[in-house]
C-alpha cells in the first residue's frame, strides 16, 4: 500500500530552560490537515513526564527508553489552516526540575476532493420527531471524545480492521442528494456484509449502539486522548466496558445508518482532532510503542 511508504522525518536540537539539549524529531506522512505526527524527544536526563502543547491543545508523551527517550502523538485537525505553528515542550526530571523547549512545523495546505452521493432523504433532512435523538448522540460522542484517559491502553502498531481496501478518502467533502455537509472526517473501507470489523489495537469499549446517522456504532478508548469510532456495523461483538485486544472481533459490516451500501467507516480522534486513520496505521508502522 503506497500509502505507507511516504514519510517526512526531521529532527533538530532545542535548548531548555536549564541549558539542556533536546533533541526533537517528527515522523509523518505529510504536514497537512488530518495528519497524525509522532514526535520523539532525546533528553540527556532522565524525565519524569512530558508533553506538548500543540494547535492549542495538549497531547500527552511517554517513555520509551530509560526515562531519556519520550515519544508522543500529535493530531493536525481537518481544519487547520496552513501557517508555522510553535510546538512547546515541557518535561520534568525525577527530582521536579521542568526542562522546556520549542520546536516548529509548517503545515501546508491540502486540496481535498468533493464527492457526490445520494441516501435516504431523510439522513439529509431528518424528520422532526427524530433532531431531539440525533442531538441527545452528538452530545454522547462529543463527551466521550472530551473525556481523557491517563492510561496509555494502545501499544506498538494500528492495523487495518478489514482486509478490504480504503474507498472513501478522509477530508472528502460530501454533497449529499445536491446539498452541502461536512466533510467526511472518517476513511471508508470497501467489505462485503458481515465482514468481521477486528480491533485495530488494544482498547477499552466506550460505547455500543444504534446512532442515528452512523447505524450500529463501537468506540473504543486508547488512552492519552485516542478513540477509534466504527460505524454501519450489521451486528455487535463486543459490550460497553470490554476491553479488546489488538485483532479481536468488536462488529461486523453492514449497511446501517446514512449509507449507500456495504462498508466500514472508521473515524479516529486524538484529544479531539480529526485525524486519518491511514497517517496513524502509517507512523507507527514497525514501532514499539514503549
Amino acid at each position: 500500500m503506497n500509502w505507507l511508504l511516504i514519510f517526512l522525518a526531521f529532527s533538530s536540537w532545542a535548548a531548555g530552560e536549564d541549558g539542556s539539549q533536546l533533541e526533537i524529531s517528527h515522523l509523518a506522512r505529510s504536514l497537512q490537515p488530518g495528519e497524525a505526527v509522532l514526535l520523539k524527544a532525546h533528553s540527556p536526563v532522565p524525565l519524569s513526564s512530558m508533553q506538548v502543547e500543540a494547535f492549542g491543545k495538549a497531547f500527552v508523551f511517554y517513555p520509551t527508553e530509560d526515562g531519556r527517550v519520550w515519544e508522543g502523538l500529535v493530531g493536525i485537525d481537518l481544519e487547520t489552516t496552513p501557517d508555522d505553528y510553535s510546538l512547546s515542550l515541557t518535561g520534568f526530571t525525577i527530582g521536579g526540575v521542568p526542562v522546556e523547549a520549542t520546536y516548529s512545523l509548517r503545515v501546508l495546505d491540502k486540496e481535498f476532493p468533493t464527492r457526490r452521493l445520494t441516501v435516504e432523504e431523510k439522513f439529509v433532512n431528518p424528520p422532526q420527531q427524530e433532531l431531539e435523538r440525533i442531538r441527545r448522540e452528538s452530545k454522547r460522542t462529543r463527551e466521550i471524545f472530551a473525556a481523557f484517559n491517563p492510561e496509555k491502553i494502545w501499544h506498538s502498531s494500528f492495523q487495518s480492521p478489514v482486509p478490504g481496501a480504503p474507498t472513501s478518502g478522509f477530508g472528502k467533502r460530501s454533497i449529499l442528494n445536491g446539498q452541502p455537509r461536512s466533510p467526511h472526517t472518517g476513511t471508508d473501507f470497501d467489505a462485503d456484509e458481515g465482514t468481521p470489523v477486528k480491533s485495530p489495537n488494544t482498547g477499552q469499549v466506550v460505547l455500543v449502539s444504534p446512532l442515528y446517522y452512523s447505524g450500529n456504532t463501537v468506540i473504543l478508548d486508547h488512552g492519552q486522548g485516542l478513540y477509534s469510532y466504527f460505524g454501519h456495523l450489521s451486528r455487535f461483538a463486543v459490550a460497553e466496558g470490554d476491553r479488546v485486544s489488538p485483532g479481536e472481533v468488536i462488529g461486523y459490516v453492514g449497511a446501517t445508518g446514512r449509507v449507500t451500501g456495504p462498508h466500514l467507516h472508521w473515524t479516529v480522534r486524538l484529544n479531539g482532532t480529526r485525524i486519518d486513520p491511514l497517517s496513524l496505521i502509517a507512523i507507527l508502522a514497525d514501532q514499539d510503542g514503549e
